[in-house]
């Protein structure tokens, strides 16, 4: 094992023996969902920087794969979706972090009288070698862990999640992205990168990771404030300012003309007809916003048109788009 992974194998093992309230973003909301309690103890260990449950993702019970499962807790948000044996595999690699998980479920089992512990298959396993068959996923997660690897290892991950993944599957995610270049001590800093700080990528070179492993279509569904890494605090010569990302990779087929990626742009005809057609699948309808990727608003951009308005990317996108 790599020195940094024994170095985030060792923070995780202990969060997991006692809960560190402070140690990862965990002022997150919880879904409020009828008849859905979550047990203090798995807010108390939820160990993430956002959310990776999205309910237009869990329609017609899929299988569902979380890997570093943390304290269980958006393990029994997906069991709300899926309340079959086995329904959602939560995988990971810190025997004490799967065992808190299992008498957190107990708990929940408690508040909860849909729940039952059955709901979740864990499994111990290593996210660069996931413990699955191939195309069996329909949606796979990860929250606040893709951001620990060096850039092989992020390589890797992201290969195995898209090897479980069934065709159109959904890769849900959420991480740290930070735009400013980080120096050498603060990047090979092996506890920050056990907390995913130091490991942030800008999001263009984190899209492209995943474009990369052949997935067509990105969704950036979200974008918000997370950290600020100081020279009084943390081993930087300046502010370093990190956002948490929270982003769908879809296994569709790559187009050939590259992939759709969702930034939360938006196109608006107010031209003279009741519709404009562009011959190439995109209908606007007079007045009415329609969501576009990057590729279809530089296309549109590119006709000059006086009558179509594109919108600046708002990093929050919720479905319904052009592709």
């Amino acid at each position: 094992m790599s020195t940094y992974l024994e170095t985030t194998h060792n923070v995780y093992k202990e969060a997991a023996i006692t809960p560190d309230v402070g140690l990862c973003c965990t002022t997150n909301p919880i879904w409020e969902l009828p008849g859905l309690k979550i047990p203090k103890i798995m807010q108390e260990m939820n160990y993430g920087c956002g959310s990776t449950v999205h309910a237009r993702d869990l329609t017609n019970n899929p299988k569902m794969l979380y890997v570093g499962v943390g304290g269980g807790m958006e393990l029994l948000q997906f069991a709300y979706f899926n309340r079959q044996k086995g329904g959602v595999i939560g995988v990971d690699v810190v025997d004490e972090m799967l065992e808190a998980s299992r008498r957190n479920f107990i708990e929940a089992e408690a508040q909860n009288n849909w729940f039952k512990s059955e709901f979740v298959d864990l499994k111990k396993g290593d996210a660069l070698n996931l413990p699955l068959e191939d195309n069996t996923i329909d949606v796979a997660a990860q929250n606040c862990l893709f951001n620990i690897f060096k850039a092989e290892d992020l390589k890797k991950a992201i290969a195995e999640m898209y090897r479980v993944l069934k065709p159109h599957g959904r890769l849900v995610m959420s991480d740290p992205t930070c735009e400013q270049p980080m120096n050498d001590t603060l990047r090979n800093d092996e506890r920050l990168r056990a907390l995913c700080l130091s490991g942030s990528l800008p999001i263009a070179d984190y899209v492209k990771a995943l474009t990369n492993a052949g997935f067509g279509t990105i969704e950036i569904r979200a974008r918000k404030p997370y950290r600020i890494l100081d020279p009084k605090h943390y081993p930087t010569n300046e502010l370093i300012y990190i956002e948490s990302i929270e982003v769908a990779a879809i296994k569709d087929p790559m187009p050939e003309d590259g992939p759709c990626i969702f930034t939360g742009k938006a196109a608006i005809y107010y031209g003279d007809n009741d519709y404009f057609d562009d011959k190439k699948g995109h209908v606007l309808l007079k007045n009415q916003p329609l969501a576009i990727c990057d590729k279809t608003a530089g296309a549109l951009a590119n006709l000059k048109r006086h009558d179509i308005f594109i919108s600046e990317s708002t990093y929050h996108y919720d479905g319904g788009g052009c592709c």
